[in-house]
């Protein structure tokens, strides 16, 4: 017998609420209340998809014990786990043939360098690029990231394998294990472009953006046509 407990409807849930603010009408609060059933249906399908990631058989064993260059020098990716039994690779767009990095990567990463320490507490987390190494650090510096682990994928050939075979500029999630004495892969983003609604740009669920995450909570939403740039002339 499952000893799953039943869940209350949404709607039941919802309206439980209780929450009133000043001068609201009754058609803020019913539509509201309805946007509210709507959001815990949305959480609940989260925590699902959430226990089906990570219910996924086990990947594929690496090849190989793929070499990078680090602040401290050469690297094996075994050694980035750094103790930890997962690792979780981003690969940022910004290979040598950029004079900048990409904005969007930029912007996310920026965000994750506040929660990089955190992130370790659970599982390792860093950052791969084709540039060298100490372009990446400069960037770094400039930046003021803190926390980030950042590498250089010299040869290219991780980012062939689980990025893109033809080698391209582009941006890749990747988390890996290592339990057993085995490395494997264990999940890669995989929505882009041939996986897009119309009208939307590629997009990630749930967004690994908190800038569209809070973006997506206000009246003006994320925009059809607005996207983070490096830097902002100030006023």
């Amino acid at each position: 017998m499952s000893t799953q407990q039943a869940l209350k409807s949404a709607n039941e849930l919802a309206q439980k609420n209780g929450v009133r603010f000043p001068n609201e009408s009754g058609d803020y609060r019913r539509a509201r209340d309805a946007l509210l059933a709507e959001e815990i249906e949305l959480r609940r399908h989260i925590e699902k998809v959430a226990l089906q990631r990570r219910e996924l058989p086990p990947g594929g064993v690496l090849p190989k014990d793929y070499a990078f260059e680090g602040e401290d020098g050469p690297v094996r990716l075994s050694e980035l786990f750094a103790g930890k039994q997962t690792l979780a690779v981003y690969s940022y767009m910004f290979g040598p043939q950029r004079k900048q990095p990409c904005p969007m990567c930029t912007s996310l990463l920026s965000a994750w360098d506040g929660e990089a320490e955190d992130v370790a507490q659970r599982i390792a987390l860093v950052v791969v690029a084709r540039s060298p190494i100490a372009r990446l650090l400069a960037f770094k510096k400039e930046r003021g990231w803190r926390h980030l682990r950042l590498y250089s994928d010299t040869s290219g050939d991780y980012t062939r394998d689980y990025v893109s075979a033809d080698d391209a500029d582009e941006p890749a999630f990747n988390v890996f294990t290592r339990r057993d004495g085995s490395m494997r892969h264990f999940w890669s983003g995989e929505m882009g472009m041939s996986t897009a609604d119309p009208g939307q740009d590629p997009r990630g669920a749930p967004d690994l953006m908190p800038l569209w995450t809070i973006l997506d909570s206000t009246p003006e939403g994320r925009g059809g046509d607005w996207y983070p740039e490096l830097s902002y002339s100030k006023p």
